[in-house]
């Protein structure tokens, strides 16, 4: 028997938002064009750079010309938005899903210290 609450088996449901995608894609490679993060996350160009004028409205990222294409930093010390997630820094979902955060200019850390999740502190860096 099915309610409204239970419904039909839904597919098509995912755990990340298309948001979260745009913001690993842009960690993963700080260059990359709109058009390669559409392709990559099955979305419009359209849709895509709402997300990123929204992560930016929103303090998540920052962008800066280079020659003829932006390069996107991601905020250091960005929060998650949901109230149950609210004291977590977005560095370690990243960290975990595109790789380590580094500053400009700073090497990458190990393999081995940007897999350790047993201490369970991210460090604070950028893109």
């Amino acid at each position: 028997m099915e309610s409204e609450h239970t419904g039909p088996r839904r597919n098509g449901w995912t755990f990340l938002t298309n948001h979260a995608r745009v913001l690993i894609a842009i960690a993963r490679d700080p260059g990359i064009r709109l058009r390669d993060i559409a392709v990559d996350c099955g979305l419009t160009e359209r849709t895509v750079q709402a997300i990123v004028t929204d992560l930016q409205a929103d303090g998540y990222l920052s962008r800066t010309r280079d020659g003829r294409r932006n390069r996107y930093v991601v905020a250091p010390g960005a929060r998650f938005r949901h109230p149950a997630e609210a004291g977590h820094e977005i560095a370690g979902l990243l960290a975990y899903l595109a790789g380590p955060l580094t500053a400009p200019g700073q090497a990458a850390p190990s393999a081995e210290v940007a897999n350790d999740t047993a201490g369970h502190s991210e460090p604070r860096t950028t893109v």
